[in-house]
């Protein structure tokens, strides 16, 4: 097995963590707070910052990797499936260096329900019956100024328009407390239960509205999208940002290009999950793709 670390100098890091609390924020978060040594190399970025999480199979201690040097990835997808540690992408949503913790959010997705077996994915099951001490790998940055961030609103930009669901609350907050003083911003954020409201700190001059799912109809329902549709919005040039389940990112980038006019260029959309899909669906279906414009590029 090789543990070759990555060289000080990439952007990119493995840190070993371990779990030092975890607090119930409403019905469908939980954060969980992670120290462990080195962590005053991990810098964030701040805003939407992304970090990869590695949890190990329910049979190990530990995530287990081949290679955990620059071939790292290609080692990971050519170990067998029920060995090779489960990859999530999360938010960092802040950030201690002098206390050598960083917390991450987690949606539980009904993970610890009735029907948990069948509920979430992975990752959210792991948060739910996490406990102190329990052991798993990062991916962080260890330069402030990384891939890892996608907020990035260009010079001339007036305001700034955000949408997202719980699954993009940390990294609206992490934009929001990232804003400067008298930023205009619309927000709109959807979530499965009144709880699920956060208090979201900033200097900006933020408008945040709230959007409760029904769960009777949000498989057929597009809340997001309806209530930009019905929204008044200044005047200016805009940036906006779209992150959580794929099919409604990509309705209300269809909405904001198409209806109200935006560059698509100044239009910022991720699609954090996919209902009906997997996170190893959606790697798959990347690697794919790359493979294919490679092909094609020769």
């Amino acid at each position: 097995m090789t543990t070759t670390a990555a060289p000080t100098a990439a952007p990119y890091r493995f840190f070993d963590v371990h779990v030092v609390r975890a607090r119930r924020l409403s019905t469908s978060m939980v954060r969980i707070t992670f120290g462990g040594e080195r962590l005053d190399g991990l810098v964030s970025g701040g805003r939407d910052q992304r970090f990869k999480l590695f949890l190990p199979q329910p049979h190990q201690a530990v995530p287990v990797f081949d290679d955990m040097g620059d071939g790292w990835y290609t080692a990971w997808r050519a170990q067998d499936p029920a060995e090779r540690p489960v990859m999530r992408s999360y938010t960092i949503r802040e950030q201690r260096p002098a206390a050598g913790e960083f917390d991450v959010d987690f949606a539980l997705h009904g993970a610890d329900g009735p029907e948990a077996a069948a509920a979430g994915g992975p990752a959210g099951r792991w948060a739910a019956r996490a406990r102190p001490g329990d052991r798993l790998t990062v991916l962080a940055p260890a330069v402030e100024d990384n891939g890892g961030v996608d907020f990035r609103p260009p010079p001339g930009t007036d305001w700034i328009l955000l949408t997202g669901d719980e699954t993009a609350l940390p990294a609206v907050a992490g934009i929001l407390s990232w804003l400067s003083p008298g930023t205009r911003a619309k927000v709109w954020i959807e979530i499965g239960h009144e709880d699920d409201r956060q208090q979201l700190p900033t200097f900006a001059d933020a408008d945040i509205t709230w959007l409760v799912r029904d769960p009777a109809t949000a498989a057929h329902t597009e809340p997001l999208r309806d209530a930009l549709r019905a929204a008044d919005l200044p005047d200016g040039t805009p940036y906006a940002w779209i992150a959580g389940e794929a099919g409604t990112v990509k309705a209300v980038r269809r909405h904001l290009v198409g209806e109200r006019g935006f560059d698509r260029r100044a239009v910022k959309f991720t699609g954090y999950w996919r209902r009906g899909a997997t996170e190893e669906d959606l790697i798959a279906e990347l690697t794919a793709a790359a493979a294919g414009n490679t092909g094609q590029a020769a």
